[in-house]
């Protein structure tokens, strides 16, 4: 009974406890007991709020008894990524200089899901500050993927990516400024949407915004497209104390899911025209984006070919981690390996780099722009390589060099860099069983054919019945 509640579709059990037919309390109890029994296997979550998470359970079952008002997610249980600050709930930002913050209030993701009516089980995994594409930090041992318990699950967005696939919540928040929610939800199985930049407000609970965010969205990341679709509306629109949200008020997403794609125009890149890729991964990602053509697409390969997009990113992506964290290098020796080299990057960025860097981006932007001219979507593989063992990242990928530091994500941060939205959606296991992605790349702001395009797919090939083997 606990694997079938577990597993169910968190729409579903928001008909079930509208219903009351499911309590919020016994669903908060089912995934309490799992995280309790499982998650040793795995540390997805850094912090479990067992009484914080009965509690708001029992009240979200008041109301339901009373006949009170039921929000969009009333009863859910969900877990908040460990970058997000929560109002009296440890938020480490997996910073051991953290471990122990509590802190005064909830950043404005955190703020629209308590409204909701979800109950925060906790907080999941996440590498220190969010700065790398695997999830280790200095809090504990590392993140594990559910498939294979000696591989990574990617990262930032690590522990939502093993607590969605393992079903240790209903509903996973994670955040993606590089690829974060795309790479473990590709290494974990799972459906996770990167929105247009903007789309979810980056308010972080702790004053106004003191540097601007070039790259970094909330998002989903969730068993099914509804389930993703459903805590979207519930992220999305303008909120003031993030001058760069989107003002316009977000679409209606779940009413994207039905929208019908015949001849959508859809361009396919097994590479980008620069990227290393595992050629298992770009076979199995082919054959994903052939199954559009059955639905009536126009699937054509395209000429898309960038530059090396790394250098511009780095600059960019550790000048602002820099600016907003370059006060902990006094705290050096209590930094992750990584996080120092991030913030310390940035400590040399140059305002000609930074500006020659931003230049390189609006170039990146033009280019895409022009594809988008001609097509609705751009699938790609949504990361080079399978899910790896833990601290061992590919040097060789497809018989060529790459950095192993980022070699292994070339799809994902240049989309960062121009804001658009984007998915990795299951789409097949390599020959050793680990999970692959699809990546889907929509115009800017239009979130609603990248979901629409997803439904479609889950819909002549669902993924949500196939579980890892320890879940």
């Amino acid at each position: 009974m606990d694997e079938n509640l577990a597993f169910a579709p968190a729409f579903e059990l928001k008909r079930l406890i509208a219903d009351k037919q499911v309590s919020p309390v016994e669903l908060t109890e089912t995934y309490l007991r799992r995280i309790d029994r499982l998650d040793t296997s795995f540390n997805a979550y850094l912090t479990v709020a067992h009484d914080e998470a009965m509690s708001a359970a029992r009240s979200a079952e008041e109301t339901l008894s009373r006949g009170g008002e039921l929000g969009p997610l009333h009863g859910l249980p969900v877990s908040i990524k460990d970058l997000e600050m929560t109002e009296g709930l440890r938020t480490t930002a997996g910073s051991l200089i953290f471990e122990d913050r509590i802190p005064a209030e909830d950043s404005v993701v955190v703020e629209r899901v308590r409204r909701a009516g979800a109950v925060i089980l906790g907080k999941t995994n996440t590498p220190e500050f969010g700065y790398s594409g695997t999830t280790e930090n200095r809090l504990g041992g590392p993140c594990r993927n559910p498939w294979d318990t000696s591989r990574t699950t990617g990262g930032s967005s690590g522990g939502a990516g093993a607590a969605a696939v393992s079903g240790l919540c209903a509903l996973a928040q994670g955040s993606d400024g590089g690829g974060s929610i795309r790479i473990p939800s590709s290494f974990c199985g799972v459906y996770g949407i990167k929105p247009t930049l903007g789309r979810v407000p980056q308010y972080a609970g702790a004053g106004p915004p003191t540097v601007p965010n070039h790259f970094s969205q909330a998002g989903p990341m969730t068993r099914t497209v509804r389930d993703a679709a459903m805590l979207l509306q519930v992220l999305a629109g303008y909120d003031a104390r993030d001058p760069g949200s989107i003002r316009q008020a977000p679409p209606d997403f779940l009413a994207a899911l039905d929208v019908d794609l015949k001849d959508t125009r859809i361009a396919w890149s097994p590479d980008y025209g620069y990227a290393a890729v595992d050629p298992e991964v770009v076979e199995a990602a082919r054959r994903a984006a052939g199954a559009f053509e059955q639905m009536g697409c126009a699937v054509e390969v395209s000429d898309v070919s960038l530059d090396d997009p790394f250098d511009a990113f780095w600059t960019i992506f550790s000048a602002v981690g820099y600016a907003r964290f370059g006060r902990l290098l006094e705290q050096a020796d209590a930094l992750s390996e990584y996080g120092l080299k991030c913030i310390e990057r940035g400590a040399s960025v140059t305002g000609a780099e930074y500006a020659a860097a931003l230049g390189y981006v609006h170039r990146l932007a033009q280019r895409f722009a022009d594809l988008f001219d001609e097509y609705d979507l751009l699938l790609s593989p949504a990361t080079a390589v399978p899910a790896f063992p833990i601290d061992a990242r590919p040097a060789r990928i497809a018989g060529r060099e790459v950095d192993p530091f980022w070699g292994f994500l070339p799809f994902t941060f240049p989309i960062n860099m121009i804001g658009h939205p984007a998915a990795s959606i299951p789409a097949g296991f390599s020959s050793d069983g680990m999970p692959i992605g699809l990546h889907v790349v929509g115009r800017w702001g239009d979130e609603e054919t990248v979901l629409a395009a997803s439904a479609a797919f889950e819909k002549a090939r669902p993924w949500a019945h196939l579980r890892p083997p320890l879940s």
